[in-house]
């Protein structure tokens, strides 16, 4: 296969490939991730009891330790496809990731801990516990997000080394706590149909309340991340692209031009349909999800919502992996960031055979584990749930 893909494969074909490979693996986190991040942000509103709370811990109980897969996946990927922009994202993000990943070691920490012993005050600390490790990372993921259309403080020299410049309260612009919480919006809707799904009774019909109240928050705040992608200033390519160079991200020019993030949708017209489907998603999934008696509808129409959401992002930054606030030039983009086309064939090989396993594994895990859990479950098994 190694030999098939160097005779056949160009390396314009595997940056594009790379770029579509990493959106299919944010979106799986997004998905996947997703729910279970939302589901514990509601945990301590949601739920008037214990047994009530660990009917929702126990939604997620079999599958939140596999779907934080995508996000090991996501950070090796990133490395092996993309080193510089792991370099620069972890370098010029250095305490916002260390807080997102502290946030998520909190889950595995919640979730195994809580019911070892059947003290209120215990249950109760680690219950708020599994609330942060939901609302931090859901919040600081949009917020990087957000700071991708801002810009991010790096920049490479002459000799290509990397510089950052900037703190983490930088991060905390107007634009970026706009994503954020419109990205927290989004997955609590999300954990909320998600827990209409797996539950009966009066959390059914609380998280569906949620849900019904949520909704107009999201459309809101989404609407406001539009208007104001057309309003900042963006980043356009304007030299020639030679998508078969060696990369370097120096040797490029870079526009810097007020409403240059929704270029794209006005060259490539095909792309607005990205948005337009997440539009009718999001009002599908709301309405199934707070008037109708369709979860099952109600969470595939949110799947799709955040598909779209995910690759509308992706087309408005495109060729853009990462830009830079303090130099255009230094931005990475698919062209000047890659790994060497040997390697990124030996990754597509690798990635050809492993992901359809994960997609599949994960696929069956969930078509076992379909069905409710209800209170009178984890009254009569309390050793055998979370």
């Amino acid at each position: 296969m190694i030999d098939f893909l160097m005779g056949v494969a160009n390396y314009e074909m595997l940056r594009l490939a790379w770029w579509l490979f990493m959106l299919l693996i944010v979106i799986g986190f997004s998905i996947t991730g997703g729910f279970d991040l939302g589901i514990t942000t509601l945990l301590p509103f949601i739920a008037h009891n214990d047994v009530e709370r660990r009917v929702i811990i126990n939604s997620i109980g079999p599958t939140w330790e596999g779907n934080q897969t995508w996000l090991v996946l996501a950070g090796g990927a990133l490395f092996a496809a993309w080193p510089r922009v792991y370099a620069a994202a972890f370098s010029s993000l250095f305490i916002g990731m260390f807080i997102l990943l502290f946030a998520l070691i909190l889950r595995p920490a919640g979730f195994k801990f809580r019911s070892l012993l059947p003290s209120t005050r215990w249950r109760s600390m680690w219950d708020w516990t599994l609330f942060a490790g939901g609302i931090i990372p859901a919040v600081l993921l949009g917020v990087v997000v957000g700071n991708l259309f801002v810009g991010i403080p790096f920049r490479f020299d002459d000799e290509l080394r990397l510089s950052t410049d900037g703190s983490f309260t930088d991060l905390l612009n107007p634009f970026g706590l706009l994503a954020g919480v419109a990205t927290l919006g989004m997955l609590v809707m999300h954990g909320g149909i998600y827990l209409q799904l797996k539950t009966e009774g009066f959390l059914h019909f609380r998280a569906q309340r949620v849900v019904k109240a949520i909704g107009p928050l999201v459309l809101i705040t989404f609407s406001l991340l539009a208007w104001a992608v057309g309003e900042i200033d963006g980043y356009q390519y304007v030299s020639v692209v030679d998508p078969f160079a060696v990369s370097n991200p120096l040797h490029k020019e870079v526009a810097v031009v007020q409403g240059a993030w929704l270029h794209n949708f006005s060259v490539y017209p095909w792309m607005r349909i990205a948005p337009l489907v997440g539009v009718i998603a999001f009002l599908g999934a709301w309405c199934y999800s707070s008037y109708g008696r369709w979860p099952g509808r109600a969470f595939f129409l949110s799947t799709i919502f955040i598909a779209a959401s995910c690759t509308t992002a992706g087309f408005a930054l495109l060729p853009f992996i990462m830009p830079s606030s303090l130099d255009a030039v230094s931005s990475l983009t698919i062209w000047d960031a890659t790994a060497s086309r040997l390697t990124l064939v030996w990754l597509t090989v690798v990635t050809l055979v492993l992901l359809p396993i994960v997609v599949a594994y994960t696929s069956w895990v969930f078509s076992k584990l379909r069905g409710t859990v209800t209170v009178e479950q984890v009254q009569q098994q309390p050793k055998t749930y979370y």
